[in-house]
């Protein structure tokens, strides 16, 4: 077996123009558009990010930037590469939160009484926010 290392996006700013090229040429095609030309803007922003959701972010990025568009050049909206301050303060205290959740719903994570459900997520999110937290939910669990 051979490891197969692929560098980040943010570490391949080089490969963002040929990526952004190809999605917007795949997602004008789908959706019956026609982009004839990319915003210098545009492509200085999608190089300059850092893309913490890599290449599925990007795709998310072009993908919902073609269906928005009027016109035939192509352009984004820079507020959806910006850090939504909704997200940076999830960071502070979300473990706190959780655990609380986990807490009062004795270790249930889906479900109508489900820590999911009060947190007001979907519970593949809260699920994945538990790995990454490295949160033992079994230890809220009443026997």
């Amino acid at each position: 077996m051979f490891p197969i290392v692929v560098p980040a996006l943010r570490e391949r700013a080089d490969d963002i123009r040929l990526l952004v090229e190809y999605l917007v040429q795949r997602y004008t095609q789908a959706a019956g558009k026609k982009i004839k030309q990319f915003d210098a803007r545009t492509l200085e922003l999608l190089s300059a990010y850092d893309w913490p959701g890599n290449v599925r972010e990007l795709q998310n990025v072009i993908e919902r930037s073609v269906i928005l568009a009027d016109g035939d050049v192509f352009s984004i909206d820079e507020s959806w590469l910006k850090p939504n301050a909704d997200a940076k303060d999830a960071g502070v205290g979300e473990r706190e939160k959780i655990e609380a959740a986990l807490a009062a719903t004795k270790g249930r994570v889906s479900g109508p009484h489900g820590a999911a459900t009060m947190l007001g997520i979907p519970r593949q999110t809260l699920e994945s926010r538990i790995r990454v937290l490295r949160i033992n939910k079994h230890q809220f669990k009443s026997f």
